[in-house]
């Protein structure tokens, strides 16, 4: 793979990533103050659907390759792509909500972490530290760098509080498509992996692991979970490589970044 299998986007094109990467953040922010004991992931999944509609959009995930839901609402052990059904939340437990709106065209794709009622300390320090490994990957997605650097960089954020990251699940490029290369790896060697250009859009979306890395996906074809069963935790944000750096498009209008969330 080299860089001329991969799509570069203009000024203007960056603008209509803007509107769908906004509206995902805000479609996150909208369904913050739901996430609460004893809803159901479907009933999220049937207000974050409703509320892509109401804003011009249509959910990506609705029929992709035969996926069912609007949304990928995975919680504690489940490493991602959760179906929404019956599940009630209960007290203590940790969701990654997962949306791509297509909005004229584009895919706006995040992922948020949430808190159920009040999770415990290691909880709460796993989903930090997916946060910061996510930021970590991002900031080193610079012109010049490479897809090795942003690896590095999640995987020692991640490994340095003795975490570990799925190696399994990928970011990837999009914009006017669900899924594009390049691939973005969770993990990597400074230096080596295609070299980042201006132009370029695409996920960093690190899933880390309280345990070992290991995922088994199970008989739905779909839900990923630890094979050790323990607890995992996922961030995601679309950004576009600048001059100045990368731009994230996913910021949460509202500040609603990272959990807990105070609702004003």
């Amino acid at each position: 793979m080299n860089n001329k299998e991969i799509a570069l986007y203009s000024v203007d094109e960056f603008d209509g990533m803007r509107k769908a990467g906004r509206l995902a953040a805000e479609t996150l922010d909208y369904i913050t103050p739901f996430v609460v004991p004893g809803v159901t992931t479907g009933r999220l999944d049937e207000l974050l659907e409703e509320f892509m509609r109401d804003h011009g959009a249509v959910p990506a995930t609705l029929g992709y390759r035969g996926y069912p839901k609007a949304s990928c609402i995975s919680a504690n052990h489940i490493i991602c792509h959760g179906i929404p059904g019956d599940k009630k939340l209960y007290d203590g437990d940790i969701i990654n909500i997962d949306i791509t709106p297509i909005l004229d065209g584009w895919f706006g794709d995040s992922s948020r972490m949430y808190y159920v009622g009040a999770p415990s300390v290691k909880a709460k320090r796993l989903v930090q530290n997916a946060y910061d490994s996510m930021m970590a990957g991002i900031n080193a997605a610079k012109i010049g760098n490479t897809m090795g650097d942003v690896g590095y960089a999640i995987q020692h954020c991640a490994e340095k509080e003795r975490f570990s990251v799925v190696e399994d699940f990928c970011g990837h490029g999009v914009g006017r498509a669900f899924h594009l290369l390049p691939n973005v790896l969770n993990y990597g060697r400074k230096g080596e992996g295609m070299e980042i250009v201006e132009g370029m859009i695409f996920t960093v979306e690190p899933m880390v692991n309280i345990g070992k890395p290991d995922a088994l996906v199970l008989s739905d074809g779909w839900t990923a979970i630890t094979k050790d069963r323990t607890l995992s935790a996922q961030f995601e944000h679309t950004i576009g490589i600048t001059k100045n750096g990368p731009e994230i498009f996913t910021l949460s209008p509202k500040g609603l970044d990272f959990p807990p969330y105070q609702i004003k």
